[in-house]
């Protein structure tokens, strides 16, 4: 009876060493898949040998534009062919021209704009991936709205560019992507905003002056030789077809610091495209969703960007808008 009870006492004691070893394994083995699941960063960043980055003017979710999409859908803005484009490239960055929140708090000035968040779905899953806030309508609703935009945009799927809860952060260059080569994007607004103070330690837009850019076009460049810098303003006088003075010295200034491409837009119609010393600068490219009808502000553009370890391409391609939809024009 002693030799069963000590039998049976090694024995339980084999079955619960063998059980505690099964839990560690278990515990490691769900540790392990946690990890794979969450991912390390370096693990889950996207390897492209050749990437490609499309550009969109300005995207307006009001006044006529908000008629529109009550009448039909957000979905209907989106024509077949624009989607084609948009989904022939690793990313796509509109402008967008209003805030996107449910946050009804209008400063005082004379055109306010305000998108319903929701809208916001649908210009993800139409292939938009960022959305620059950088320009002088993104605080129409103050600056909870400009928080709860940028909150709504992350909340949607998109990465939203030019906004910070402090300067230093709203001005940080983005970086798109680390292949082929490392890819960044630098935006700002350079025309006044109306009543709105650009304030430290609060949510803003990036409202960095030329000097600034240059600065970090020189900073990027000397730790990565090799990066691509595309610099995206939102400058300009409104309808307007010829950049001004100031935007053409500047431009020329931030080829010379070393910007590959330079995109803008605020006019609300097409301006002169240049090539400066190999660099293009699209001054303006109009723009995209909206509701203006005169004919100089129906003619818009995208560009699109292919960008290797060692050369990068740029086209522009034709969009004509029609009660708020662009669409291609074929040449």
């Amino acid at each position: 009876m002693k030799s069963f009870r000590k039998d049976m006492k090694i024995e339980g004691m084999i079955i619960r060493a063998f059980f505690s070893i099964f839990l560690f394994v278990s515990a490691f083995y769900s540790c392990s898949r946690s990890n794979s699941s969450s991912g390390k960063p370096e693990e889950n960043i996207p390897h492209y040998d050749t990437l490609r980055i499309a550009f969109t003017g300005d995207i307006l979710l009001d006044r006529g534009v908000r008629k529109f999409i009550e009448k039909h859908s957000v979905d209907s803005l989106f024509r077949p062919e624009i989607d084609s484009v948009f989904a022939a490239n690793n990313f796509v960055v509109g402008n967008l021209e209003c805030p996107a929140t449910s946050i009804v708090s209008p400063i005082n000035k004379r055109f306010i704009f305000r998108g319903e968040p929701d809208w916001l779905q649908a210009i993800y899953e139409h292939g938009i991936t960022h959305l620059n806030l950088a320009n002088n309508h993104s605080m129409d609703q103050s600056r909870r709205g400009l928080a709860d935009t940028e909150s709504q945009i992350r909340k949607h799927g998109m990465i939203p560019l030019g906004y910070g809860t402090t300067i230093a952060e709203s001005i940080e260059p983005q970086l798109l992507a680390e292949t082929p080569r490392k890819v960044y994007l630098i935006t700002s607004l350079r025309v006044p905003s109306e009543n709105w103070e650009y304030l430290d330690s609060v949510p803003c837009v990036s409202e960095s002056s030329i000097a600034t850019i240059e600065s970090q076009i020189d900073s990027l460049k000397r730790l990565d030789s090799k990066c691509f810098v595309i610099v995206m303003l939102h400058w300009g006088v409104e309808h307007v077809e010829v950049p001004s003075h100031y935007q053409v010295r500047d431009a020329h200034r931030l080829v010379a610091a070393g910007a590959d491409c330079i995109v803008g837009h605020h006019p609300h119609c097409l301006q002169t495209v240049e090539n400066y010393n190999g660099i293009p600068i699209y001054y303006s490219i109009g723009n995209f969703i909206f509701d203006q009808k005169k004919p100089i502000n129906t003619r818009a553009a995208i560009v699109t960007g292919t960008i290797t370890a060692d050369s990068a391409s740029f086209e522009m391609l034709q969009v004509e808008i029609e009660n708020c939809v662009p669409r291609l024009v074929e040449e």
